[in-house]
């Protein structure tokens, strides 16, 4: 059984119709990525997902339950993190602060503590940087917090939006090396990116999203090498 099923998700957003039937699954253990044009519909989905939407129609199942019209507190206490898009964080919180509120639904204080230094080992420069606040981290850094914080809740399924997105290349890399480690040590991840290649590059399974219907959807390795994605997402003529 897969650790998410999405099933003909509809999203409506006033008169605009922002998803319309999307369907897929993410297994256990994988990292899953959506990527598309902007305004295809991958930020709703994650959207839905997590329940900072309500969808018109279809239902999320995770971990053999549905979550569709849970409130987004339940969904995150039953091991579902989301870093958005646009990182999140609280500016006049310290960094530690921050780190805390990722926490706040656990009562476990030795795990807490754990998962808090595994979280800093992955993000040495958020360590050097505990008692800044947090609106003075550069872009790059409060992209590695909102990373850090989600990873706090100790989730089995981490929703990543946009994790690159404005950063320099350098940054993109350590990002992705970060994911990537993430991965290996068994948090299942749902990764939506705009850099297609990087995505392609960490991910098992991929979907495409055009104006908010699933259009394709494969191995990310064989998507890398198909010309109709290469011409539309990877810049390759």
């Amino acid at each position: 059984m897969a650790l998410l099923e999405v099933s003909g998700l509809d999203v409506h957003y006033g008169g605009i119709h922002a998803l319309k039937g999307v369907s897929f699954s993410v297994e256990e253990g994988q990292v899953v990525t959506l990527i598309g044009a902007n305004g295809a519909g991958k930020t709703t989905t994650l959207r839905a997902i997590s329940g900072l939407v309500k969808p018109s129609a279809g239902s999320v199942t995770f971990n053999g339950k549905p979550i569709t019209n849970l409130p987004a507190h339940q969904i995150v206490a039953r091991g579902l993190s989301h870093a958005p898009e646009g990182r999140g964080i609280f500016a006049n919180l310290t960094v530690e602060e921050n780190l805390e509120i990722g926490a706040y639904l656990r009562t476990d204080s030795a795990g807490i503590a754990k998962d808090r230094e595994r979280a800093l080992e992955l993000f040495p420069r958020i360590r050097e940087r505990l008692h800044q606040s947090a609106g003075t981290l550069s872009g790059g850094e409060q992209q590695m917090l909102a990373i850090a914080r989600a990873l706090v809740a100790k989730p089995k399924l981490l929703l990543l939006d946009e994790p690159s997105l404005g950063l320099a290349p350098q940054i993109v890399q350590v990002i992705f090396k970060i994911v990537r480690t993430i991965a290996a040590e068994g948090v299942t991840i749902l990764l939506v990116e705009q850099n297609a290649h990087q995505a392609l590059g960490v991910a098992h399974t991929a979907h495409v999203l055009e104006v908010g219907t699933l259009v394709t959807s494969g191995p990310a390795k064989e998507l890398a090498r198909d010309d109709k994605i290469r011409k539309a997402y990877l810049g390759v003529h």
